[in-house]
Parts: C-alpha cells; sequence; structure tokens
C-alpha cells in the first residue's frame, strides 16, 4: 500500500525555507524532518526568489489602476497569507506575556514548529517561570506565529541576533536547553547523604582504610562510593559549606583522633539505647571565661546605619558557667565557677548525685579535658560508688578526644550564647548571671511542661539540634 503523498501550504512552505535561510538549519535535517524529497525543498526555494522581486516591487501611488505586476504581488501575498499589522503583532505579544492566551488559541495561532507538548511548557514557562526564561519562551512562540525576529527583539528588549539563538537552540533540542530544567531533587539536600558525609568526617580517616591525618575531598567521594551513595564531589562540598564548615576548620573540629574512636562511640549509643526510667545521662562541660562588656552579634538595624563596638573596653567581670544536661528530660543543671579545674567537677558531681538521689545509675559524658578525667575525680567517683547509703551508682562515659561536635551540651551554650550573650551590654556582673539563670530557668519549665527527649525539636533557641548522632555537630561553629 503506497503511503500518502503530504501536500504543503504555501503557508507552510514558506515557514520551511525560513528556518533554512535565516535560521541556518541544514537541507538534509529539514527534509528528514518533514519528510521532503531534497529536490522538491530547491524547487521551493527557486519558486521564492524567482518572486521575491515581485514582493519586493514598491506599491502604486494611490488612484492609479493596479497593472499586471501589481496583480502579481496580490496574487503572491494571498499565497503567503494575510500579514498581521506591527501594531496587532505588538498586540499579540503583549496578551501572550500576560498570560491572556489559552493553550487552544495559541496553537491554533502557529502552523508550525512547536508540537502541543512543546507550546504547553513554553506557556507554562510565560506564567510561572523567570524573566529570562519568559522571554525565551515569549520569543519562540512569537517567532513561529510568523512575527519578525527584529520586531521580537524590539518588543522584548533584546538583540536580534539574541533571538535568532533562541529560535536556533530551539530547533535543535526544544525545550531542553532554551527552558530550565525541571529536576528538583539534589543529593546535597537529601538528609541519607548529608547525615553519612558528617558521619564520615567525624572519624578519623584510619577508621576507613585511608592511611591519612586528614579527610580530603576524594578521599570522601571514594568512602561514600563504598557505602554505595555515591554522589558528586561539587555536592559534598555543598554540603559541608552549607553546615557552615570549611576545610581549614574541619582539620581542627570535625575529625577526631581518637584511635578508639568506634569502640567509645558504640558504647555510648548503647548505653542510650537501653537507658531505664531510673537511669540518666549527662553532657557536661563549661562555657567561657567570657567577658562583661558590650558584645557584637547580628541585629536589626536601618539601612545606611553601620552598628559598632569599641575594641578597648574595660570588662565588668568574667563568667564561667558549669553546666551538666540530662538528655532524657532535657533539664539543665548549672552554676558558676572561678576556673576550670578538677575541683568544679567534684561539685558539680556531688550536685548531681543530690539532685538525682533517687536514680539507680547516672551517667557522665564529656570531652577529654585534664580537668576532666583527673585522679582525683576519679577516686571521688569510686568512694561513691562503694559508699552506696541511696546514693545512684556514678559511671563515667567519656566522649572521643576532639570530639566537641558530639558533645550535646554545646547545642543549648549555642541557644544561650545566641540569645543572652550577643550584642549585650550588661551593666554589671550579677545582671549578666541573672540574664542567664532565667533562660535556663525557662527552658527547664518548658520541657517540665512539655516533656521532651533531647533530640527532637528543641524549644527553637539552640543554633543546633540538641541530639547525640553520629552524623550531628552539636558544637556550632557560628555561635561565639
Amino acid at each position: 500500500m503506497t503511503k500518502a503523498r503530504k501536500t504543503y501550504s504555501p503557508q507552510e512552505k514558506v515557514a520551511i525555507l525560513r528556518r533554512h535561510v535565516l535560521d541556518k538549519v541544514p537541507v538534509l535535517r529539514l527534509c528528514t524532518e518533514f519528510q521532503l524529497q531534497t529536490a522538491a525543498f530547491y524547487h521551493w526555494l527557486r519558486q521564492l526568489f524567482d518572486n521575491g522581486a515581485v514582493a519586493l516591487k514598491r506599491q502604486p501611488t494611490c488612484g492609479k489602476r493596479p497593472d499586471a505586476r501589481q496583480r502579481g504581488i496580490d496574487d503572491l501575498q494571498e499565497q503567503l497569507g494575510p500579514r498581521e499589522s506591527s501594531e496587532a503583532e505588538q498586540n499579540r505579544m503583549i496578551s501572550l506575556t500576560q498570560g491572556r492566551l489559552s493553550s487552544e488559541q495559541v496553537k491554533q495561532a502557529i502552523h508550525d514548529g512547536p508540537s502541543p507538548e512543546d507550546v504547553n511548557k513554553l506557556l507554562t514557562c510565560v506564567r510561572n517561570k523567570p524573566l529570562k526564561y519568559r522571554n525565551r519562551a515569549v520569543a519562540v512562540l512569537s517567532y513561529h506565529r510568523l512575527i519578525r525576529a527584529g520586531h521580537v527583539a524590539s518588543f522584548l528588549g533584546v538583540s536580534p541576533s539574541t533571538v535568532r539563538d533562541w529560535i536556533r537552540m530551539f530547533a535543535q533540542r526544544g525545550c531542553q536547553l532554551l527552558l530550565p530544567s525541571t529536576r528538583e531533587y539534589c543529593k546535597s539536600k537529601d538528609a541519607i547523604y548529608r547525615d553519612a558525609v558528617f558521619e564520615i568526617l567525624h572519624a578519623p580517616p584510619s577508621a576507613h582504610g585511608i592511611n591519612r591525618t586528614t579527610w580530603r575531598l576524594p578521599d570522601i567521594h571514594s568512602v561514600m562510593a563504598k557505602r554505595g551513595l555515591p554522589i558528586a564531589s561539587s555536592n559534598i562540598r555543598k554540603i559541608t559549606k552549607g553546615a557552615g564548615y570549611r576545610y581549614r576548620k574541619a582539620k581542627k573540629v570535625l575529625t577526631s583522633n581518637d584511635p578508639n574512636y568506634k569502640d567509645k562511640l558504640k558504647r555510648i549509643t548503647s548505653i542510650l539505647q537501653n537507658l531505664s526510667p531510673k537511669e540518666k545521662f549527662f553532657s557536661i562541660d563549661e562555657y567561657g571565661p567570657f567577658a562583661i562588656k558590650i558584645q557584637g552579634g547580628r541585629s536589626l538595624v536601618p539601612r545606611g546605619l553601620a552598628r559598632t563596638v569599641p575594641q578597648h573596653q574595660r570588662s565588668k567581670g568574667t563568667l564561667i558557667v558549669t553546666a551538666a544536661l540530662e538528655l532524657s528530660t532535657n533539664q539543665i543543671t548549672h552554676f558558676y565557677s572561678p576556673a576550670k579545674n578538677t575541683s568544679e567537677m567534684v561539685k558539680l558531681l556531688h550536685r548531681l548525685v543530690e539532685v538525682y538521689a533517687d536514680q539507680e545509675c547516672i551517667y557522665f559524658s564529656w570531652d577529654v579535658a585534664s580537668w576532666h578525667a583527673s585522679k582525683a575525680l576519679y577516686a571521688r567517683v569510686r568512694e561513691i560508688n562503694l559508699k552506696g547509703n541511696g546514693c545512684p551508682q556514678v559511671k563515667l562515659v567519656p566522649l572521643p578526644s576532639s570530639a566537641q561536635f558530639l558533645n550535646v551540651i554545646e547545642s543549648v551554650f549555642s541557644g544561650m550564647a545566641r540569645a543572652i550573650i550577643h550584642n549585650s551590654d550588661f551593666p554589671s556582673l550579677e545582671a549578666a548571671r541573672d540574664a542567664i539563670d532565667k533562660y535556663f530557668a525557662d527552658r527547664n519549665k518548658q520541657f517540665s511542661k512539655y516533656p521532651k527527649r533531647a533530640g527532637q525539636k528543641i524549644w527553637g533557641n539552640e543554633r543546633a539540634p540538641s541530639e547525640f548522632s553520629v552524623c550531628h555537630n552539636c558544637k556550632d561553629p557560628k555561635y561565639r
């Protein structure tokens, strides 16, 4: 059975020839696209140039009878179809830009070029996308409405060559290169990939069989691939930078150099997973010393006004806050210390044993500081455990060395510093203490009224969520 022969109208022929002459589309591509014989294409092209002189002939003056040549021009214009005036073209492009033309109206006005699916994509772009993509869509739809490229360029405020480039891009690849990508998923925003990256960073490279002391981007990339989570190096960089870290800081803060990192981490995780109602787990640390003086920080100021802080100030005193965060109830126990030493740790130990005397066991977790792991403190813990007399058993669970990011109380200190210390100008040492006491009292009251374990949403004032996780950074790098 013979295939029906395709017949093209004069308007369709002109549109095909126009793509070759103006858009530089190869003849072979046009013939393949429209199922044409090369001889037929060149025959149309020859007809176009043969009649071109007639079409460019000046119109006769008004009042004279049209001669044979004028009748030939009229016949040619009738074949090519009526041509809209510049004002009509302008109004049509305005209507298109404002989204007043429906999909069916646009499809009926376009005889050749974009498919119905492409028309729908272009109209969606005109209505919803940013200006640079709207201009491209308007240019393509207007061009295939047989509006001159120069007129389209003048309307959009771009050069004619830019409009022709857009038309050429659309003719070659359709909407793929012309419009923004519709892909919304990004691995750098996926919580699974983000948590895996930080879990890798928190352990030393040697724990993954890499003979280095600090992490490099290619090393993280290879470890992620081995875990079945392939991710581009650029996305790894976005994850670390988005968390406020740079490689310069990562060498100092993010990576623990403890050779027993995994064993210590496994023990803490096991304790937290199996914590009974009669057991309490405390995250302990000190904040300070910090001076009571005018502090800087981010604040809302009028345009053109820069807030300044004097470089040389007379300090009104210094404070050191020693505190313990109980993870199951989110309660803070704190006091002020004259120094960071073993005696202050013993003082905190006695206070917690007294406050939580009804518990069977309490766990102490802290970073590896010299006064946290002193012989005197360990001896005092042994005395309490041997004494008994209704006192809870005390067990020490130190964090891996250089692992401040696992110390959950750092999240609370971050929120306190943001709310109380930044932009402060306390008149005295006592005023600063009162503000800090009220902050912790309000926080404890909030979690007494609405109990939540650490790891849930924390009050809203912490800079980083208070939770123990191998992929979490409790110590926010920006809070000081």
